[in-house]
């Protein structure tokens, strides 16, 4: 942070559905990175510089009543604020614009907590910037930051605690996907499979799905985003699975693609293998140092020889394509990896090298609408600072023989 400045952190809104109902709250990743306070209507505020050293760290809270604590449950006091966080001073909400009023007078620059993700499109106004236009409009005169780029590098490199809760993420994530090997049989329904998985994560104290599970059999596959999970699983198709547990609000992403009768074609072991092949060697790329651009062409290299091996791309199309939008891009539309963490789609700049102790994805994929299925396969590795990547979801089953053993058991 620039000298004498102040950053600004504001928790979520509970939204509101209609009548009286509402989504769960979920928690702003950035204050519970920075505080691990996991309650509505939070502040953090940042002043490493404030002539009062009190005032360096500081939370405002709701304050707790005994209705309140008969209608939702007790929320933190001073004292469990200070076990949580760390922070020693906390206000309530209502001394806030008094004390802010001494922070603006003592600081000269403020850092605004902009979302700058790079898959972000935001429509609602959000808790931080009603705060930001609040501020902004009462004190018009102070300098203007950013905080994202400093979140993003902060969150980008996981502590050994944030690995931790990954890997168990991924660990209650294996038990759901063993529990589903063992259910699926032809004429099932997707929705069926997804409450298998429910059922599991719950049972491990799990919240739930870390993101939207995707249950898409047969040419559902092909739709890179297919939610509704609604359709019979036919014998002689694929199931793509693209479905995790959170756990502690940190995340997993796993992609697996079985048979519903529990054994491959022999045009689907091809496929499918192809895509395990570029897996593997693209989580052996995943290096310090390593650029995502860079890393994403190679890996398209992979893909462009697979494809030409199976027979769904030929020398004419590669020769002929179009740099900007490669012939693979047919068959395999989206990016290898992605940041992962506190969200699926985890902070880190796309533009900085690979660091050591950053978590990816590694999830190539090859889609055939015209032959009625898709294949993804999907697992979470940390770099190390030197060798391959250790792969948290290693225990989950992936190779043929070990699926369709599980599955005739």
């Amino acid at each position: 942070m620039q000298p004498n400045s102040i950053a600004i952190f504001n928790s979520n809104d509970i939204y509101p559905i209609s009548a009286d109902s509402t989504l769960p709250f979920a928690q702003h990743r950035d204050i519970f990175f920075l505080s691990g306070v996991d309650q509505e209507e939070s502040i953090l505020i940042l002043f490493p510089d404030a002539p009062k050293e009190k005032h360096r760290e500081l939370l405002f809270l709701k304050e707790t009543s005994e209705l309140i604590a008969i209608w939702e449950g007790e929320k933190l006091t001073r004292e469990k604020a200070f076990a949580t966080s760390g922070v020693k001073t906390v206000y309530w909400l209502q001394d806030l614009e008094r004390v802010f009023a001494e922070l603006m007078s003592q600081c000269d620059t403020v850092y605004v907590n902009t979302n700058e993700h790079y898959r972000a499109t935001i429509e609602t106004e959000t808790r931080e910037a009603r705060f930001t236009k609040w501020w902004k409009s009462k004190y018009p005169a102070h300098r203007v930051a950013k905080s994202n780029p400093i979140l993003q590098r902060l969150r980008a490199i996981k502590d050994p605690i944030e690995i931790a809760l990954i890997q168990h993420a991924c660990t209650i994530t294996e038990k759901g996907f063993r529990r589903v090997l063992d259910f699926v049989q032809p004429d099932i329904w997707e929705y069926n499979i997804e409450a298998e998985f429910m059922h599991e994560f719950l049972n491990n104290r799990s919240k739930g799905f870390a993101y939207t599970p995707i249950i898409a059999s047969g040419t559902n596959a092909n739709v890179l985003h297919y939610i509704e999970n609604n359709k019979q699983c036919k014998a002689g198709d694929l199931i793509l699975m693209d479905v995790a547990a959170e756990y502690a609000n940190y995340s997993s992403d796993m992609t697996r693609t079985i048979p519903v009768s529990g054994r491959y074609t022999d045009r689907q072991k091809a496929v499918y293998n192809a895509v395990l092949s570029i897996k593997k060697t693209a989580t052996k790329m995943l290096v310090p140092g390593t650029m995502w651009e860079e890393y994403h062409t190679e890996v398209g290299k992979l893909m462009t020889s697979e494809l030409l091996t199976l027979g769904l791309l030929d020398k004419t199309d590669v020769k002929n394509e179009n740099p900007e939008w490669p012939a693979y891009k047919k068959y395999f539309m989206h990016g290898t990896s992605h940041h992962m963490g506190l969200d699926t789609h985890d902070y880190g700049i796309l533009t900085d090298p690979m660091q050591a102790n950053m978590v990816f994805t590694v999830e190539p994929g090859i889609y055939i609408p015209e032959e009625g299925f898709g294949i993804r396969l999907e697992d979470n590795v940390v770099l190390q600072e030197q060798g391959e990547p250790i792969n948290l979801m290693k225990n989950i089953p992936v190779e043929i023989e070990e699926i369709e053993s599980l599955m005739h058991k």
